[in-house]
Parts: C-alpha cells; structure tokens; sequence
C-alpha cells in the first residue's frame, strides 16, 4: 500500500504501516534507531502524538476523517508533542519527507492505496 497525494498525484510514502488498535498505537515507532524515508506510519484513530524516548526528529500529517491534512509538522525533535484540532489520522514519516517532489501541504487530501486515482485505488479509507 501506498500514501497517495490526491492534490498532486504524488506518492508520499511508497510503505505504509497502519497502527489502529490500542497497542500498536501506543508502541508507534518507540524502539526504533530511524524511520525508511519512503515509509509512514498511520495512527488512527489519533489527534496528538509525542516523540518522548525517541532517537530522531519525523513529519507529522494530521488528517481529518476525509482525508485532508489539517497540520503539518515538520522535522519534530525527540521530547515533543503536537496535536490538532478536529485530527482524526496522524501519519509520522521520516524527516524531510513532505518537503521537495512529495511536498504535502495543509488542504490537501491524501489516501492509501495502489494507483494515482483514489476514486479507484482506495483500499484503506484514513477515516
């Protein structure tokens, strides 16, 4: 599966890793040394996240049930936390990863699945 930019057609992360239950939630990406730049991991439900214990700074999406970023954190440091309003999604990747050919911005809709048209390719819905 793979993190599509409607707004740009782009691929944002080309492996996604969805954590939609209590415990992989909680765990997220606590344990590990890095984050693969073409990877993401999708916490939903989510409005907040905190990078307390971890070892590198990531970009943080956060998406409402429609799939449009509401926030855009980038390059968020180890100790931190941030949270939106009206999130229902929160997608961590790896530093630097929303900037340059696969710039997200707030506005845009993303979704997850294998093509460049989401009305065909939506396998797993970010609401």
């Amino acid at each position: 599966m793979r993190l599509m930019n409607a707004h740009t057609r782009t691929v944002v992360a080309s492996a996604v890793e969805v954590a939609d239950d209590r415990a992989t939630r909680r765990k997220g990406l606590l344990g590990r040394d890095h984050l693969d730049p073409a990877a993401a991991l999708v916490l939903t439900p989510c409005f907040s996240v905190h990078t307390a214990f971890m070892q590198f700074p990531i970009d943080v999406l956060f998406v409402d049930r429609n799939g449009i970023v509401l926030k855009v954190v980038r390059q968020m440091g180890p100790w931190r936390i941030a949270a939106a309003w009206g999130a229902h999604t929160v997608i961590e990747l790896a530093a630097g990863a929303v900037a340059g050919t696969r710039d997200v911005r707030v506005g845009d809709r993303l979704y997850i699945g294998s093509g460049h048209d989401p009305a065909e390719s939506m396998e797993v819905s970010l609401a």
